[in-house]
């Protein structure tokens, strides 16, 4: 088992980052929230799981241990393996994807590209009870923790034209949430243009 791995920045990809350790460099698969703190020239160091399959070796890397947490409880579930737990992490925070399965949201997860309604449901009828209440507390002024938080009005104005364009909610709030949370002064303009660039 590969728990944690520490190294260097080599590429950031679209679902994965290149982190090299000891000469080696591992491809690890991340949520957004994970890719979004990772920055190429840097140092990283990412909790992991290491998945063996009969046709891949897959490591999967989280920046914090709730994370592991829930993708832990998400790939014990059958049927969910973990590139689909991985589209639920990387569509909304920690928080708002624990306080889903304590509450029963069936319709927050099948909101999730790839999560189907069935699936929502054996997710909630399986973890409800497992999932510890800590990781459903919303952070600070982010209200119930159904969906990513975004406290601003910038945000929400950003949120409401992406919506209008389409795009799932919880995947719209996670982007705009994630792009407040390393510059809470952007304009909706620009959370917009950016969100269009991960959403896309």
């Amino acid at each position: 088992m590969i728990a944690f791995l520490s190294g260097v920045v080599r590429e950031v990809r679209e679902n994965s980052a290149v982190v090299v350790a000891g000469g080696v460099g591992y491809e690890v698969q991340c949520p957004v929230g994970t890719l979004a703190k990772l920055k190429v020239g840097e140092a990283a160091e990412l909790n992991t799981r290491f998945i063996v399959r009969e046709d891949a070796q897959l490591l999967f890397g989280f920046h914090d241990a709730d994370s592991v947490r829930i993708f832990d409880l998400l790939t014990g579930v059958s049927g969910v393996g973990p590139k689909l737990a991985l589209a639920l992490l990387s569509a909304m925070p920690v928080s708002a994807l624990a306080q889903g399965l304590l509450s029963g949201d069936a319709k927050l997860l099948s909101s999730v590209s790839g999560v189907g309604k069935k699936t929502a449901e054996r997710l909630v009828l399986e973890l409800q009870g497992k999932v510890p209440e800590h990781l459903a507390a919303p952070a600070a002024g982010s209200g119930t923790g159904r969906a990513a938080p975004v406290a601003t009005t910038a945000g929400r104005d950003a949120v409401d034209a992406l919506l209008a364009l389409g795009f799932r909610e919880a995947n719209v709030r996670a982007a705009v949430a994630e792009l407040l949370s390393s510059d809470p002064e952007q304009s909706a303009d620009a959370l917009i243009r950016k969100a269009l660039g991960r959403l896309r």
